[in-house]
């Protein structure tokens, strides 16, 4: 299956492993904004830190947006294969198409090297 129009750069698993352990450690110790609609308006109002999008969403409309909004306002973004990833991470029962780091908490490190990785990926020198 190839990927969606919206998904700018290939992310390796582990590397979006990372970034659902990272939702996940925000998620407990910091703040998350779960959701497309959330998402969005943290990105427009600057308080993201990390965006979290997935890949199989459907329509791709949903957030096809965000990769865009978050070039502009030079804030970090990745992919991850499924919206149940993302959910699971939040720790919600249900699936989410985006989320992102408000308030990192103890994931700040985390963050930083997964920034760091999405960079080098997007410069082609990983």
């Amino acid at each position: 299956m190839s990927k969606p129009f919206y998904v700018k750069y290939e992310v390796p698993k582990e590397l979006a492993d990372a970034a659902c352990e990272a939702l996940q450690i925000a998620a407990k110790t910091g703040a998350v904004r779960k959701g497309t609609n959330e998402t969005t308006k943290a990105i427009e109002r600057a308080q993201a830190k990390l965006v979290v999008i997935a890949e199989d969403v459907d329509p791709p409309e949903v957030v096809a947006h965000l990769p865009l909004l978050c070039e502009e306002r030079k804030i970090p973004y990745i992919f991850v294969p499924s919206k149940e990833q993302i959910g699971k991470a939040i720790g919600i029962d249900v699936t989410s198409a985006a989320a992102c780091i408000a308030k990192e908490g103890d994931a700040a490190g985390l963050i930083k090297e997964i920034t760091t990785r999405i960079e080098q990926i997007r410069r082609g020198t990983q």
